[in-house]
């Protein structure tokens, strides 16, 4: 999937606006590449950790905690 429709899926399922989804992906981007184990089925070697987390994010695997839904 590109990285506009999973954008765009991530805005959609976590109701926040992209700086927030930003900001969500750059946090669990770091949780990674610290050793965090990915929740989807992927090798955190293969892919980008940004990439990673917006995917786990569009999935709904990841819950944005502290925002209200828009």
């Amino acid at each position: 999937m590109r990285v506009e429709e999973l954008t765009a899926k991530a805005l959609e399922i976590s109701g926040v606006d992209r700086y927030v989804l930003a900001l969500a992906v750059a946090k669990r981007a770091d949780e990674i590449l610290n050793g965090s184990p990915s929740k989807l089925n992927i090798d955190p070697k293969s892919i980008k950790a940004t990439d990673l987390a917006l995917m786990e994010l569009a999935e709904g695997l990841v819950l944005i905690k502290g925002f209200e839904k828009k």
